[in-house]
């Protein structure tokens, strides 16, 4: 009536999704296991308490419906009993046995339509509870979304910070050969150490953060004690490997000292840069989201599972009152009934009409004035639901508009700052550049990779978001139907 390298382009791009989902089918994550992002969702929406709740709400929606509709089917009474009588007087003393069976049916006939419409009341909150469950299911898998593209982004933080690493412990034992043979100074080697340190400290911060990712992904699935297993990475997101381990195992266990040492010995003067390593993602294209924001906000009405489900309980209080409104008017019921008493055999049988009504006048007015306001309530919340739609879409839409923007303005940035440390690199080992130059040229690549990373990350994550709220057909779901 009224109703992010191509790490992550499945961060958001091996989310081709198609107007017809997959039927739900089980995953088993096993010792070694390889998930993709699908089979990420299938296992949060399998696992998900929050779904097995809905569902079950929807089974007691389903069961009020025929409740309601049972006032229409007869109600049959049968009894039995055994009495006896002893009655003593001054002039005569009496003694009865008596064994009695009774049947009663009775019948509703008509209460004015007031049994009609708290039958339709719970159909309207059985079709709210199926939209309900089917919200769950959205914000479930852009959940899931957002735990799995957090995972891909932090493996790639921690390749690219444990490359850099690798270039500053190079550049400090070349560093210290050339402060060996009198060519840099010790202000130089000093400098280097400390870049090295820090270049680490970031690393294990990066590594920590890849953990946790992994622990929120786990927790988004609901696999509390998962075996050591993989998430699969884009064809296209060249890393020396494709995959992002997941062994939570290994947490607690100490970091190998040796790795996070500074070096006391040269064995190796020459750089071996690993900078070709880092570029990972200056290829990254973006795929043009299909519609426009016009277009979102149409589709975030027809779609959105929530916004049905405010309609629909929008209805269901409407019937409520009637329902209440109604009570004013007596019921019309049928009754007919047997009696047998084996103290004098009597057998009877009855038959009749009856037109009853039983109402505190005082009582019913404050009912009415109740279901009012829950109606006035009800309009309250749709609207506002409107507008926050409006809202969510609108500020969805231009987040991902705007980080996708940047990723090619920040994908020049990368080539940029990596072709700086190269020149600052080849200026201040024939020595016409500072430490403090090449030093900048390595944190300003470093740190320009990592933003795109972040960038793209972010662009995946908000491109989840706009087609969650407008409610965009997923690949895989779940429906009610499914156990």
């Amino acid at each position: 009536m009224r109703y992010f390298a191509k790490i992550i382009i499945s961060l958001g791009l091996a989310l081709t999704l198609s107007t017809s989902a997959l039927a739900l089918e089980e995953v088993k994550v096993e010792q070694g296991s390889i998930l993709s992002l699908k089979d990420c969702i299938t296992i949060a929406l399998n696992n998900n308490p929050g779904i097995k709740n809905a569902r079950y709400n929807y089974g007691i929606s389903k069961a009020n419906v025929n409740i309601a509709r049972s006032a229409f089917f007869p109600t049959i009474g049968v009894g039995t009993g055994w009495s006896v009588t002893d009655t003593h007087t001054k002039r005569v003393s009496t003694s009865s046995n008596a064994y009695t069976v009774q049947a009663t049916l009775n019948q509703l006939l008509w209460n004015f339509g007031k049994t009609n419409a708290n039958i339709r009341m719970q159909k309207f909150y059985l079709i709210a509870d199926e939209y309900a469950f089917n919200n769950v299911v959205r914000e479930t898998t852009f959940f899931v979304k957002q735990r799995y593209y957090e995972v891909l982004a932090a493996r790639a933080t921690v390749a690219i910070n444990a490359a850099y690493v690798d270039i500053n412990e190079r550049n400090y034992q070349r560093t210290k050969a050339y402060y060996d043979e009198g060519i840099k100074s010790k202000i130089d080697l000093v400098n280097a150490e400390v870049t090295l340190s820090d270049s680490k400290i970031s690393l294990i911060k990066s590594e920590n953060a890849y953990k946790n990712a992994l622990v929120n992904l786990n927790n988004a699935m609901y696999l509390s004690e998962a075996p050591a297993y993989s998430i699969a990475s884009p064809e296209d997101f060249n890393l020396e490997d494709n995959i992002a381990p997941v062994d939570l195992a290994q947490v607690l266990q100490k970091q190998d000292k040796e790795k996070y040492q500074v070096p006391v010995s040269v064995t190796d003067a020459k750089l071996m840069t690993a900078v070709e390593k880092l570029e990972v993602l200056t290829d990254y294209k973006v795929q043009e989201f299909p519609y426009s924001f016009e277009e979102c906000i149409k589709m975030a009405y027809d779609n959105r599972a929530d916004l049905k489900a405010y309609r629909s309980t929008l209805d269901a209080v409407e019937e409520n009152l009637l329902y209440v409104k109604r009570n004013y008017y007596p019921e019309i019921s049928a009754t007919t009934g047997y009696g047998y008493r084996d103290m004098n055999r009597t057998n009877s049988f009855n038959v009749g009409i009856n037109v009853s009504s039983s109402v505190n006048i005082m009582a019913q007015k404050s009912r009415v004035d109740a279901a009012e306001f829950q109606v006035d309530i009800a309009e309250n919340a749709l609207n506002q639901l409107n507008q926050d739609i409006y809202f969510e879409v609108q500020n969805a839409y231009i987040n991902m508009i705007e980080l996708e923007k940047q990723i090619p303005l920040l994908g020049v940035k990368v080539r940029q700052t990596k072709e700086n440390y190269e020149l600052a690199e080849g200026r201040y080992y024939v020595g016409l550049g500072d430490y403090i130059q090449l030093q900048d040229a390595k944190v300003n690549y470093n740190n320009a990779q990592c933003s795109f990373i972040e960038t793209i990350y972010k662009y995946n994550v908000a491109r989840a978001n706009l087609e969650s709220v407008i409610a965009y057909p997923q690949e895989v779901t779940v429906s009610l139907e499914d156990r």
